[in-house]
């Protein structure tokens, strides 16, 4: 299993919960699964981050929730709102650039 180094997760969370819960309203689990299966296992967020995360972004307004039933059991499920798609242009836009300036940096020749 790969070394997790928590510095390198710093924003992760928020911007890959913003594009996930863009696309379609999930609950916890169904996050949870679509988050290893679409990182090839490369992120996973337990429930001491996900359950965290998803109420910071809540009360910051960038998510909704809602309760539905299901097969007897209530689920929560999110979405992001309005607010939060913007947020979400942003971040991917900061994200992108960053992570190409750490490219070119990593794929430089040093001599």
């Amino acid at each position: 299993m790969p070394e997790r180094d928590p510095t390198l997760m710093s924003g992760v969370p928020e911007l890959v919960l913003l594009r996930l819960l863009a696309q379609r309203e999930m609950y916890g689990y169904d996050i949870a699964r679509a988050l290893k299966l679409l990182s090839h296992e490369s992120l996973s967020l337990g429930e001491g981050v996900l359950y965290p995360a998803l109420h910071a972004l809540e009360a910051r307004g960038l998510l909704r929730s809602r309760s539905r039933q299901v097969d007897g059991r209530t689920r929560i499920y999110y979405q992001a709102t309005p607010k939060g798609c913007r947020r979400l242009e942003r971040l991917t836009a900061n994200w992108r650039r960053m992570s190409e300036g750490v490219e070119r940096i990593l794929g430089a020749h040093h001599d």
